[in-house]
């Protein structure tokens, strides 16, 4: 393992090194604050390519440089079925970090698109399992991802597997104590993220893993009930309540076993709420009970093995979230078919 204070000396494994030369770029599906991700090509092999802006002043430029190099190095060694597989990154002539491409969108538009109907029960915790056992292989790896929600998590093109995402902000536990505190997004962030007195300029706030549990609550409500949590807050109010307040969704409406899930991972104190190792085994057991017969249930939800992939296969992949229009759709391009090769297309990408 990496530590975190070597980065500055960091170099990638070649195995992990594309050639930009064989890098085409497509229409754009998403963006994020620092970073656009588009649809093109590898090797013949249809990828998602994000591309990071390097920032603008000396400040700028050593931090999204040293972000991109965690960023790398936590994907080139962690792997899973729930994780989006990572293929490669280059440094220059820009940053760049290349991942499998998934057809089937963010889970928030495949909820939009639902809207008003919900997911069958079934479906839904099928979701949050694959959810779960990708945090599960995360958290065993020591990594917070810290920015859990829809919009970081793709779904394959038959819209039957999750994968987790956007792996920007992800940070290794041991090291919490030199994160800053509110990071993330707010409407999923959890309490200890805000202190109820505030931060002097520079000051840290230490935090652990079970950040990764309240976010996963916010998220599991949200495939339940396919209602945005916090409903008619500001991301700022929704936090602001959930933090200072106590406030969070109404799981009155879900069945007992269910909601005890639920409130149990959203709960105020973070030592009360469960691992995800836990968590897997609380949604398997419910699974169990209201599933009648078993066969309907495909083997791959309820297989409680949290299985990693083979040692020489990819890693885990980072997408920035996608910036969503008002009416919650990804942007797209319409001409998928005019690729340029890298070389010729980065200026443009910014």
């Amino acid at each position: 393992m990496l530590a975190m204070d070597s980065l500055k000396g960091y170099r990638l494994e070649p195995k992990w090194e594309i050639d930009p030369q064989l890098l085409f770029v497509g229409p754009k599906i998403g963006e994020g604050a620092h970073a656009k991700v588009y649809e093109g090509k590898y090797k013949n092999q249809t990828v998602a390519i994000k591309i990071i802006h390097r920032g603008e002043t000396p400040e700028e430029i050593a931090k999204r440089d040293s972000r991109f190099l965690r960023e790398v190095e936590m994907l080139s060694r962690v792997q899973h079925k729930n994780l989006v597989k990572f293929i490669g990154a280059c440094k220059e002539p820009v940053m760049v970090i290349v991942t499998e491409l998934l057809q089937g969108g963010t889970l928030r538009k495949y909820l939009l698109n639902l809207r008003p109907a919900c997911l069958e029960t079934r479906v839904a915790i099928g979701f949050a399992l694959d959810i779960a056992r990708g945090m599960e292989c995360l958290h065993s790896h020591g990594i917070i991802h810290r920015d859990l929600k829809p919009e970081n998590l793709l779904l394959t093109a038959d819209h039957k597997t999750v994968k987790l995402a956007d792996f920007g902000l992800a940070r290794e536990e041991s090291l919490t104590e030199m994160m800053t505190a509110e990071t993330g997004t707010y409407r999923w962030m959890a309490p200890e993220l805000y202190s109820t007195v505030t931060l002097r300029l520079g000051e840290k706030k230490h935090y652990n893993h079970k950040v990764d549990a309240y976010s996963f609550a916010i998220v599991l409500w949200e495939l339940l009930h396919n209602k945005l949590p916090f409903e008619g807050m500001s991301n700022l109010q929704a936090a602001y309540a959930a933090a200072f307040k106590n406030v969070r969704p109404s799981a009155e409406s879900l069945p007992e076993d269910l909601g005890d899930i639920v409130t149990s991972c959203w709960n105020e104190d973070p030592n009360a709420r469960p691992n995800f190792t836990q968590i897997i085994h609380l949604l398997l057991s419910y699974l169990s009970k209201v599933a009648s017969p078993v066969s309907a249930i495909p083997q791959r939800i309820l297989s409680s093995k949290n299985t990693l992939l083979p040692p020489d296969s990819p890693g885990t992949s980072s997408l920035m979230a996608t910036k969503l229009d008002d009416c919650g759709e990804t942007p797209k391009a319409k001409n998928e078919d005019k690729r340029k090769g890298l070389f010729f297309c980065f200026n443009q990408c910014y």
